[in-house]
């Protein structure tokens, strides 16, 4: 059974190897990154933002984060999946998770950094209404693609 649970600091290693590994099948690696994930609590939690975790049985499978980068304004970030368990609709239930945190927290915007290698990421982030966006002020050398959804009820504030 899986079940999306939030972030522990028991699973931080989990949390750090799970995006390890797919950075580096990308060679996408870069300092940022690992701060973040030598440090995710200081990072993503302290600062205002969540973590989740697909937990199927006693395995954290994938992890996905809500990064507050400024008022009403969150970064989708830190999303894998486990190889061996890609395919089975764990990204898109980690991707609602964040989606719906963001709703309930008021959140205006929800942006990501991205590269173009990663067609099935980008694939689904446009599936959930993010759009493309020129990269502006990014964090990451490699990041090629940036999106961003707006939430309908945030045009007027």
């Amino acid at each position: 059974m899986l079940t999306i649970i939030d972030y522990e600091d028991q699973y931080e290693e989990y949390f750090r190897n799970l995006n390890l590994e797919w950075l580096h099948k990308y060679n996408l690696v870069e300092t940022h990154d690992l701060m973040v994930l030598d440090h995710p609590r200081k990072t993503i939690l302290d600062g205002g933002g969540y973590i989740y975790l697909a937990k199927s049985g006693d395995e954290i499978v994938g992890t996905a984060s809500l990064m507050k980068e400024g008022e009403g304004v969150y970064e989708l970030a830190k999303m894998s999946v486990s190889p061996l368990y890609q395919g089975r609709g764990i990204s898109k239930l980690l991707i609602e998770k964040c989606l719906a945190k963001a709703k309930e927290i008021g959140a205006k915007k929800i942006m990501l950094y991205s590269n173009s290698q990663l067609q099935t990421a980008i694939k689904l982030y446009t599936q959930y209404g993010f759009q493309h966006v020129p990269v502006i002020n990014s964090p990451f050398v490699t990041a090629d693609v940036r999106m961003e959804l707006v939430f309908p009820n945030s045009l007027n504030n």
